[in-house]
């Protein structure tokens, strides 16, 4: 005989369908508790409406049996009418087709429609949203929370985590591309001419650009020390090969010390004509850039061409892996400037929130402005949560888990009834029997 294998694993739930925890459980027991204390309530006065017709009627009892029987004949007919009115909500009375029974069951997308609108129209509305909103003072409990170091170390760290996770979700080859193609694209719409025009004309205004030709002077001077022989054979090798050499020696050795000579002059003496020169060509060349059509055209071409090169999109293209990994790498670092700057801007920041009526009305204008629009432009999504989620309940785990919720306080109503009825009874039939006394 083959032993049975190990127990199949619980199917889960149907879609729709409820999962009944312990807690769950519990709560149906204590229904059935109740169920049995108010039936057995029901007993009672049934045995007691009994006893009391027999003392009347067979044991010849005095007038208290009637009031007995009257009111214990009151209380089955309450116990009976709330047992009915409980029982119609999750099922059918003793099975029977009875019309508006096992409301739950059979109205259950009406009630979650219903549920929907209720929320929509109660909760949902704009005006509802911002009283809310209002009465809880965010703007001050905000500052006063952000304000505390705790919290804003706390706000610091999740937002270095948020950056830390979006920079690692995205593709570096998609942020090169379009950061490259957004400074391209600026850099081709903006016309550099008149700009580099005025910002030359301040330097050599200032002196700015006398440091510059020191230093080609200087270099100047020290190649040609260094070089001599090489400016000397080219001197040489352009003379034309009919005359002799050492004309060709002495004429190179010539224009070599002459050169030598005018670079150390003007690498010695500021007022050299040279430089003299040199200032004037760059402030016409300033002026050109700022007004020349011309000039500002070969410039514009320029760049164009500059920016079109391999190399230089290869450049603006690895700035994002360089400031990628410099905002990563703060962002891990507690100390680094980033964190602290942010942790600094968000406690001034909500000391100031705290105790700046204006900024709190501000702010909280700007959260109520959202939230409403929100609520007003997705209400019909939101209910629809609500209205599709009860659409996919099943009937039958929809009615037992009401009933598992509120099925205990529902019995205290058959309890309440059987009381209150007979209670009613007796005083009905004690007017009526004084009336006809």
């Amino acid at each position: 005989m083959r032993e049975p294998g190990p127990a199949a694993p619980p199917a889960p739930p149907a879609r729709g369908a409820f999962v009944f925890n312990e807690a769950d459980e519990e709560r149906r027991r204590a229904v059935r508790r109740m169920k049995t204390t108010a039936t057995g309530l029901l007993m009672v006065v049934a045995v007691v409406y009994v006893l009391a017709k027999c003392a009347q009627q067979a044991w010849g009892a005095g007038g208290w049996a009637g009031y007995v029987a009257a009111a214990a004949e009151a209380g089955m007919v309450g116990a009976l009418a709330d047992w009915f009115a409980v029982t119609a909500l999750f099922r059918r009375p003793l099975g029977l087709p009875i019309p508006h029974t096992a409301i739950i069951p059979t109205k259950k997308d009406q009630l979650g429609v219903s549920l929907g609108e209720f929320v929509g129209e109660n909760f949902l509305s704009a005006d509802v949203v911002r009283a809310r909103l209002h009465a809880l003072g965010i703007g001050g409990r905000l500052g006063a929370w952000l304000a505390e170091p705790e919290h804003a170390d706390r706000v610091t760290a999740e937002l270095s985590a948020a950056l830390r996770g979006a920079l690692t979700v995205l593709r570096d080859s998609d942020v090169q591309a379009v950061v490259g193609e957004a400074i391209t694209r600026r850099a081709e719409a903006a016309e550099i001419a008149p700009g580099l025009g005025k910002t030359l004309e301040r330097v050599v205004a200032d002196g700015g650009h006398r440091r510059a030709v020191d230093l080609i002077c200087a270099k100047g001077h020290d190649w040609l020390v260094t070089h001599g022989d090489s400016v000397m054979d080219a001197v040489q090798g352009g003379a034309p090969g009919w005359t002799p050499r050492f004309v060709d020696r002495k004429i190179g050795d010539r224009v070599y010390k002459e050169l030598l000579r005018f670079v150390t002059e003007m690498r010695d003496m500021p007022g050299h004509p040279a430089r003299g020169a040199v200032d004037r060509f760059l402030t016409d060349f300033a002026a050109d850039l700022q007004s020349d059509t011309e000039t500002r055209a070969r410039v514009e071409r320029l760049k164009s061409e500059v920016l079109a090169r391999g190399e230089v999109q290869d450049v603006i293209a690895s700035a994002w892996t360089a400031v990628r990994s410099m905002i990563i790498s703060a962002a891990e670092d507690e100390r680094s400037e980033l964190r602290l700057r942010v942790r600094s801007t968000l406690m001034s920041l909500g000391a100031r929130l705290a105790t700046d009526g204006r900024l709190q009305a501000k702010v909280e204008g700007w959260i109520e402005g959202a939230l409403v629009y929100v609520v007003t432009t997705y209400r019909t999504e939101i209910t629809s949560l609500i209205t599709d989620t009860v659409a996919a309940w099943d009937a039958e785990h929809t009615s037992r888990k009401i009933e598992a919720h509120i099925g205990r306080d529902l019995q205290f109503i058959r309890i309440n009834g059987t009381v209150v009825g007979a209670l009613a009874g007796l005083l009905i039939y004690t007017v009526s029997r004084a009336l006809g006394g």
